[in-house]
Formats: structure tokens, sequence, C-alpha cells
């Protein structure tokens, strides 16, 4: 591990940190500051000619900084004579818009890995992307964790009688997701019927297979932004009778009307990872909120990529 260097953005310093201390390797030195008119300035502080580089930049509120940010490292390391450069985004914004599914709108997702592979990175290690063929808008390769194994493990520690629960689908679009957690977990699978009516408003009304009467119910998706599926299917299993109903989510991005939902929403527990870094007005407003760390499974596949090794055995 002598060639390899961390260098952290300013979007979640602390995971940087946790990831660094896991591998055993200090964070590189560099200095990230604003000019007068808001524009981002970054001098890498050591040499780091021939070293294989990992910069760690989630992409989350404020996404447009942090996007910038990350950019701007990445040209910074290629410019510095860097021998090869990783970019490790836990969380990958503007990935929503990741295809054409109407009339004169971007592929965003597309746009956002142009830019990353055009400043300079050499591959992209990344967890849990809102569709799995954003991995194809890369020129590069890419690395796509799981955080499934993470919360998996968590529930199977956490005292839930397996034999009660139901492994929900909060949407059409997450039954492969649920699929997968039933595989590991157990319990039958069921699925919210939801219909979006705008970009931030959806509509849940049916409940397609299992019967969750008496039951607890086990939701996972991939991120809450403004958690209007995750409380809009939460009411359609209290309407149906289930006892429980616990929330896995990978990314919290929790933005506009999210934390009043979910506080509404009688979740008995919200378990999400530290991919993006929540504030103390979170864990005020959600008490039931359970945060995981990714570090290790992060530093696992930093260390395989430095060694040349394969990323999916850290899923076997």
């Amino acid at each position: 591990m002598q060639d390899i260097k961390l260098f952290s953005g300013s979007a979640n310093p602390d995971l940087s940190k946790q990831i660094a201390d896991y591998l055993g390797v200090p964070l590189g030195k560099v200095s990230l500051g604003r000019f007068p008119d808001g524009e981002i300035s970054c001098k890498i502080d050591e040499d780091i000619r021939g070293r294989d580089i990992f910069l760690i930049q989630p992409t989350c509120p404020p996404v447009n900084e942090n996007l910038m940010e990350l950019l701007i490292m990445i040209d910074s390391c290629l410019r510095a004579s860097a021998e090869r450069i990783t970019a490790v985004i836990p969380y990958y914004g503007y990935a929503r818009q990741d295809r054409k599914d109407e009339g004169r709108v971007p592929i965003t997702a597309k746009l956002v890995a142009n830019l990353i592979t055009r400043a300079g990175a050499d591959r992209v290690l990344t967890m849990d992307l809102h569709a799995a063929q954003i991995q194809g808008f890369f020129d590069v390769p890419v690395d796509h964790l799981y955080a499934a194994p993470v919360l998996n493990q968590h529930f199977l520690q956490s005292g839930i009688d397996l034999d009660e629960i139901v492994i929900v689908s909060p949407d059409e679009g997450s039954i492969k997701r649920a699929l997968g957690h039933s595989k590991r977990l157990g319990g039958e699978v069921a699925i919210i019927d939801k219909r979006r009516t705008g970009p931030e408003t959806t509509v849940q009304a049916n409940l397609l297979g299992g019967a969750v009467d008496g039951k607890v119910a086990l939701m996972f998706d991939d991120m809450i932004s403004t958690a209007g599926s995750i409380s809009g299917a939460a009411h359609v299993l209290h309407e149906f009778g289930a006892k429980e109903i616990h929330v896995g989510v990978s990314h919290a991005v929790f933005c506009g009307p999210a934390l009043d939902r979910l506080h509404h929403a009688n979740l008995t527990s919200l378990v999400c990872t530290n991919s993006i870094p929540l504030g103390p007005e979170v864990r005020q407003r959600l008490p039931q909120l359970v945060t995981l760390p990714v570090d290790q499974l992060v530093g696992d596949a930093i260390k395989a990529i430095h060694r040349n090794e394969s990323v999916s055995k850290l899923f076997r």
C-alpha cells in the first residue's frame, strides 16, 4: 500500500477519515477553498507523481458544489502526474435522469459520467447507483458496490423474528432488489403499486403479492430523497395491517419535505448507510434512525483495486 494516496473532498470528510483509518493510510494533504467570486480553488500539498490516487467525494447536496470540487481535484491530480486516478463516489448524484422518457429532456447521468471521464479519472468506484445501466455511461472501468450485505447483516442481528417478515418493494422498479434481500433474509415478497403524478409526488394505492397483516415489513430502496415513495408505501402497509415497518436504504439524501414525511410515517426503524453525512436536525427529528458504516466495504474495494484484484469477491 506504499504507492497509494487517499484524498478527501469536503462532501463527507468523516467517511474519508474512517476509510483511511481502516486501510491504515493517512489522508493526503489538499487545500480546498473559494476565490472571492465563489470559484473553487484546489492545491495538492504533497508529491503524487507516479502514485495510485483515490479521491473520495460523494456528489450529495450541495450537488453542484461537490461535483465541481471532484472535477477540479481530478484535474489537479492529472496535472501532477499521478499514475492512476480513481474517483470514489459513494453516492452518485444526477442519476435520476438516466434515460430520455419524454421529449426535450437531458440524460444527466451520462452527462456527469462524461465530465468525470474527460476530467481525467481512470476508473470509478461507486455504490448503489440509482440504475445499474449507469455503469455503461462511463468510458472507463466502474466498480459498483452494494450496501445490501451491510443492511442484511444489521437486520439479521436486530432480533427481528425472521419467520414473520415480508420483504416489501416500494415500487415496481425495486422488485429485483427486494428479491435479492428475500434470498438472504427469507420471507415472501410484496410490491406496492406506485403511480408517479409529478417530479416530487407519487400515489400508492394497492399491495401486490405476500400478505402483510400481522407481519413485520422490511422495505428496501436505493435512496430516500423527498420520501414520497417510502412514506406513501408505509401508509399503505399500515392500512393492510403490518405490525412493524422497518426501512433500509443506501443513501439518505433527505431533501425538501423528507423529514416531515418520515416523521409522520410511523416507522419502527429507518436504517441507512453513512454514504451521505447527516446533520443533527435529522437525528433529532428521526430518533429511530440507524446509520451503518460502509468504510470497511469501500476500504476493501480500494485495497482490491490498488492490488489489481477482483472487487466482486466482496459479494460472494
